[in-house]
């Protein structure tokens, strides 16, 4: 019974060959990195080989130790481990280095050079490693594994492990997802509907500004048959792998759907009119794709996901303390942050007795890769019928860009 019950255990984690699953769920973090929310919690994967030679693949969070190191011991039961491989440094999927070292004193730790100097820093671990170089490889018997270093997706040690033999990618943190994994953890078993919103978001606020690293990554994979994606947050991927590739592909490069993002801070509701008019304007010209956000009441988060989703921006605040609104000043410099790029751009502000919105959303604008569209609207005090036609010749301004690459079909 005991052997039918372990061989049961054995096919609910296995990928494919003997690399197996060993990963986590966290339901309970309300923030990701303290910043993003995590309403669907998040998975920190790991996974492990076990071949002739034992290989751990990236750990977990250090909260779930405990976990983590049943499930390793369900696969390998008093087996050792000889090697961890480390893609990534992050202490999200680092974090239990030094106990599985305590557990496992002769495994030897594989990473790039950058890697070792983050090891000892952050755990205080030595020992035994092997400073693996782009493209070297390591056999574990069935297994077969080549490794390519990937800096800056999205830190500068980051890599990625290839198992030649299966097509399998240990991807790190590229191709990762928010949300937690509820019951299975490959694609094909699971309704991943709720994981392509959240792979945008996930792009968007954590790997974002590093568009140029993801394309030399991609580029480097491009030869690589990839039977399965795995992650270290978020499902295997193996049914969407193109899917996937091309999600990471297109947000990498800055491209975007048709439609407009409207953000916007107000305090007693003039500028929310504003912004009411852009977008009614918008819509009347034919721009269906419009989101409109209120700064105070909707994170961050969920803003820079749609800002790398749509292609058109505008931005309006008022005037708080002769400087921007605080949540729209934040919001500007988590997208100056992301160097983000090809994005048409308008904005509007108000203020009471003096000026001060409208002018440091323009200093934004030039320092920004943005296209601007039509001219700023800044509005004293309340709404007046001037304000309404300006607010309308910006919105017209903006969708009659979009008209231009209709024809020319983009």
């Amino acid at each position: 019974m005991h052997n039918l019950d372990n061989t049961k255990m054995q096919q609910k984690i296995t990928i494919k060959g003997k690399a197996h699953y060993v990963g986590v769920n966290d339901r309970s973090k309300p923030l990701f990195e303290a910043m993003w929310p995590l309403p669907n919690g998040i998975s920190y994967n790991s996974y492990l080989i076990d071949d002739d030679m034992v290989a751990l693949v990236d750990t977990v969070d250090v909260c779930y130790f405990e976990l983590f190191l049943q499930k390793i011991k369900n696969v390998i039961g008093d087996r050792p481990i000889n090697y961890l491989i480390i893609n990534h440094m992050e202490p999200d999927h680092s974090g239990s280095i030094r106990l599985i070292k305590e557990h496992y004193p002769d495994l030897i730790i594989v990473g790039n050079k950058l890697t070792f100097g983050m090891i000892e820093g952050f755990y205080g671990v030595t020992g035994e490693k092997y400073v693996i170089k782009d493209g070297d490889y390591l056999a574990l018997g069935h297994h077969k594994l080549r490794f390519y270093l990937t800096p800056m997706v999205h830190w500068p040690e980051t890599m990625m492990t290839y198992d030649e033999t299966d097509g399998l990618l240990f991807s790190g943190d590229g191709f990762g997802a928010f949300g937690a994994l509820d019951g299975g953890f490959i694609d094909s078993y699971m309704n991943v509907d709720k994981f392509w919103d959240d792979m945008v978001r996930y792009y968007s606020n954590i790997v974002g500004k590093y568009g140029s690293a993801v394309q030399k990554a991609l580029q480097k994979l491009a030869g690589l048959k990839i039977s399965a994606i795995c992650s270290t947050h978020g499902p295997v991927w193996m049914e969407h792998v193109d899917k996937v590739i091309g999600i990471y592909d297109k947000l990498s490069r800055y491209d975007a759907d048709e439609g407009v993002v409207i953000a916007y801070g107000s305090m007693y509701g003039n500028t929310e009119q504003m912004a009411e008019t852009i977008a009614s304007e918008l819509s009347a010209c034919g721009i269906r794709n419009i989101v409109i956000y209120n700064v105070s009441k909707t994170n961050s988060s969920y803003i820079l996901s749609d800002i790398f989703k749509y292609k058109g921006l505008i931005i309006g605040s008022p005037t708080y303390s002769n400087q921007l609104f605080p949540e729209i000043e934040s919001l500007l410099s988590k997208i100056d942050v992301r160097d983000m790029k090809g994005r048409y751009f308008s904005y509007f502000g108000s203020y009471a007795w003096a000026g001060a919105a409208v002018r440091k959303i323009a200093e934004f604008a030039g320092r920004s890769k943005f296209e601007l569209i039509g001219d700023p609207v800044e509005m004293k005090l309340g709404m007046k019928d001037i304000t309404y036609t300006e607010c309308e010749n910006l919105a017209k301004a903006m969708a009659e860009r979009f008209k231009k690459d209709r024809v020319k079909g983009l």
